[in-house]
């Protein structure tokens, strides 16, 4: 009991375009297609949002500098 031959297969293929028709199949095989596309860009997008952490630029005012060092105890020269 294997996979079968490629006659079965083909047997089996021309009932099941029998059973739903070219158009039927045609159309989920783009469905199907698009979905795989989908998830492609997906998982892409996801890789390429790990991959580059979002740079963050913050201004650090003097003042609020000079404060937070005098609350650590720190003292400078």
């Amino acid at each position: 009991m294997g996979i079968g031959g490629i006659w079965q297969w083909v047997v089996v293929l021309l009932i099941v375009a029998l059973i739903f028709g070219t158009k039927r199949l045609r159309n989920l095989g783009s469905d199907l297609g698009s979905a795989v596309k989908g998830f492609r860009s997906g998982v892409r997008e996801s890789k390429d949002a790990t991959a580059e952490p979002a740079k963050v630029e913050v201004e650090v005012d003097s003042a609020a500098a000079a404060t937070s060092k005098d609350k650590t105890g720190s003292t400078s020269a």
